[in-house]
């Protein structure tokens, strides 16, 4: 995610040591995901926040699948044949380039980040497609400069790009949000996507849990009204059924019960 001391843009000298002793939202939304890739400090920090908000959980989950969701559309129906996900955290299932790989072999994925323990499992994202091609880029969601300019190295900013954004926009702070997501949009050709999205402030227990979780992370999570989140998405082309919940944008025909997850917004959109 954006857990980095170092001013952003600036790699060298910087630690690459994994403080086990520290939380990070990563490691404790892969726990939460049902992943491998935590320590007893972020398991305590999860399991605290679901004390106060159990439905954290679906929360995590139901955003994987949303991305599932999302990414099946833009490499099936959109033709999207080059994706770059920023703040990608800990490989789990379903990961972007499967997914999208799956739908079409010969898509590019950059994904993004600069937690030292994602470097550490960067080998399991890498492996793609002999058709396509996955590459990792160590950076900070707030150096977009630094972003666009490794991102060229495997995609092509000609062709249509599908941006990612998921659950990360989360940690800036409000006033670099659309700055930032401005930046790299303004980067990317007519026809590129931006597909996002973050939690939200609609439920009483959710805020709390938030604000106990920041106060064991080093970077807090900022959670954000649905128009917050919609305000993303201004000036592109946004797709049916528009800001949703996440179990709500395009569900599969077989997601019957009833619907828990619903504190996170998300969106795909065109751009013009």
């Amino acid at each position: 995610m954006t857990d980095d001391p170092t001013p952003p843009g600036t790699n060298a000298g910087r630690s690459t040591h994994i403080d086990t002793t520290r939380t990070h939202s990563a490691r404790i939304w892969n726990y939460w995901m049902g992943g491998k890739d935590h320590y007893p400090v972020d398991r305590a920090a999860g399991d605290q926040v679901a004390a106060f908000f159990p439905e954290i959980v679906d929360l995590a989950r139901t955003s994987r699948e949303f991305l599932v969701r999302a990414v099946t559309h833009l490499a099936g129906e959109a033709g999207i044949r080059q994706f770059l996900d920023i703040g990608t955290g800990m490989p789990t299932a379903d990961n972007t380039h499967e997914v999208a790989q799956a739908v079409a072999p010969e898509s590019r994925v950059v994904y993004v980040d600069n937690d030292p323990l994602v470097l550490t499992h960067a080998r399991a994202l890498l492996v793609g497609t002999p058709e396509g091609a996955t590459d990792y880029v160590d950076a900070d969601l707030r150096d977009p400069d630094t972003i666009l300019r490794r991102a060229a190295e495997t995609l092509d900013f000609d062709q249509p790009v599908a941006l990612m954004l998921m659950g990360i926009l989360g940690h800036i702070p409000d006033e670099e949000v659309l700055p930032i997501v401005r930046r790299l949009l303004d980067a990317l050709p007519s026809g590129s996507y931006l597909a996002s999205y973050d939690g939200t402030n609609t439920s009483e227990a959710y805020n709390k849990a938030i604000e106990v979780g920041n106060e064991q992370g080093d970077v807090p999570y900022l959670l954000r009204s649905p128009e917050e989140i919609a305000a993303r998405f201004e000036g592109l082309e946004l797709l049916e059924p528009g800001v949703v919940p996440c179990p709500l944008w395009r569900p599969h025909p077989v997601a019957v019960g009833v619907r828990r997850g619903m504190d996170q917004y998300c969106g795909v959109a065109r751009t013009p």
